[in-house]
């Protein structure tokens, strides 16, 4: 076994023979095995044990049986208890999901500090065929099918070329102690019951079952590459950033086949669930405007594209008024940057047709001059055009987005707009023949 270990290993490029490796041993089994075997290929590790006060004294007994087997193999021993019980109830998880939290959070913060190169656990290939079928139940779709994969970042699983007959036959045959969890006997847990209960019912039709499912994992992985190769390429063409926000080309998406799919892996980094997906979905061909949120961002039906933003962002900026004064050179904050300058009108000068500059007559204006902004019932009268216009009616005119309109910002003199920020000026303030002097704001 020890040399299927090492192969296995070096097959999956886990780790390098002189890093060292924070092994989580709970004490059971899978964990002691992986323990002795680190210790026999005289690999450097260390050893982390989680107390998650759970079953009583059980879990004490636990850790004091773990720190033994640091000090048998003399190696560190790192140790902790967590209030799992007050955690859950808190944070409002599952137990095994409030101890997977806190465990994985507590290794990182070992592993830093200490500076491990890895954290392994000891799940065997059991526990993959199980972790399977645990995500065919819940429809985590193609990634959930690809079983526990044997390295994740910096978390790695030694043990996987293995199942928990040769692990209890190393075990007896290298007269190897270890701790049973009662908790694992119980049908309290999905895991539980599908080792209990699914797996020998389905050995019944197929005896070699866990053979079959390891295939068809090593099979899944292969086509889970392709499938993510396939949505990157689409992504790159499809999903475009401007600015802050990120747009998904509405035409472009309609032109694939299975498309929620397409959409759904677009919108996963963004947290959408499936549910959600399903609904901008059916709103692809509706009106512009409908807006969808997930925990962390919104997304906007628009015309052209599904706009997607940030929630977290500050955006306080478009909440408060500003005041800009006479002489006053430049305005910064963290979403916007404007410049001010002025010129006397002479025959050097050029008028620059850009809506990024406003060049006012300099006169007409009231200081100090206000940004705010645009409000429901705002109306100017747009550079070139004759009698009053209202913001709304503009914008659906220049086909501006929701996000795009209700991020825009307007300079005023004494109430009056005379610059709809990055869009256009009020012909009453636009410069004439008569115009002595130049007030340009220039956005950056």
């Amino acid at each position: 076994m020890l040399h299927s270990f090492l192969t296995y290993i070096a097959k999956e490029y886990l780790f390098k023979s002189h890093e060292k490796v924070l092994l989580t041993i709970s004490g059971g089994s899978d964990s002691i095995v992986m323990c002795d075997l680190f210790h026999k290929a005289g690999l450097s590790f260390a050893v982390a044990h989680c107390n998650f006060q759970l079953r009583g004294s059980e879990s004490d007994e636990d850790e004091a049986f773990v720190k033994e087997l640091a000090n048998k193999y003399k190696v560190t021993f790192h140790t902790i208890k967590f209030g799992t019980a007050a955690y859950t109830k808190k944070n409002k998880r599952s137990t095994q999901v409030a101890a997977r939290e806190l465990r994985y959070e507590w290794f990182e913060k070992i592993r830093k500090q200490y500076n491990y190169h890895y954290i392994a656990t000891a799940h065997h290939s059991d526990d993959s065929v199980e972790t399977f079928f645990i995500n065919l139940l819940r429809g985590t779709g193609i990634s959930g099918l690809h079983g526990i994969l044997p390295k994740n970042n910096l978390i790695i699983r030694p043990m996987l070329f293995c199942d928990k007959t040769d692990i209890i036959n190393y075990a007896k045959k290298n007269k190897l102690s270890y701790r049973e969890d009662s908790s694992n006997a119980s049908d309290k847990y999905v895991r539980n019951k599908i080792r209990h209960h699914v797996i020998p019912v389905l050995k019944e039709i197929n005896s070699q079952l866990e053979s079959t499912i390891k295939n068809n994992i090593a099979h899944l992985r292969d086509v889970e590459l392709i499938y993510k190769n396939e949505i990157e390429r689409q992504r790159k063409k499809i999903v475009t950033q401007e600015k802050n926000n990120t747009l998904i080309s509405i035409k472009s998406l309609n032109k694939l086949s299975a498309s929620v799919t397409y959409l759904y892996e677009f919108l996963k980094p963004f947290n959408f669930n499936e549910t959600i997906v399903d609904e901008i979905t059916n709103a692809l061909n509706a009106e512009s405007g409908k807006q969808f949120f997930s925990p962390t961002h919104r997304l906007v039906k628009d015309r052209e594209f599904l706009i997607i933003e940030d929630r977290r962002q500050n955006t306080e900026d478009y909440g408060v008024k500003f005041f800009i004064k006479k002489n006053q050179k430049e305005f910064i904050t963290d979403t916007l940057t404007l410049k001010f300058s002025k010129i006397k009108k002479n025959s050097i000068f050029n008028f620059q047709f850009s809506t990024k500059i406003a060049q006012l007559d300099f006169d007409k204006l009231e200081f100090p001059l206000e940004i705010r902004k645009w409000q429901q019932g705002d109306s100017f009268c747009p550079l070139g055009m004759k009698g009053q216009k209202k913001l709304s009616d503009f914008f659906i005119d220049k086909k501006i987005s929701v996000t795009q309109k209700e991020n825009t910002l307007l300079l005023t003199s004494n109430g009056k707009i005379i610059w709809v920020i990055g869009h256009r000026i009020d012909e009453r303030f636009k410069i004439t023949e008569k115009t002595d002097t130049i007030y340009i704001a220039e956005l950056v």
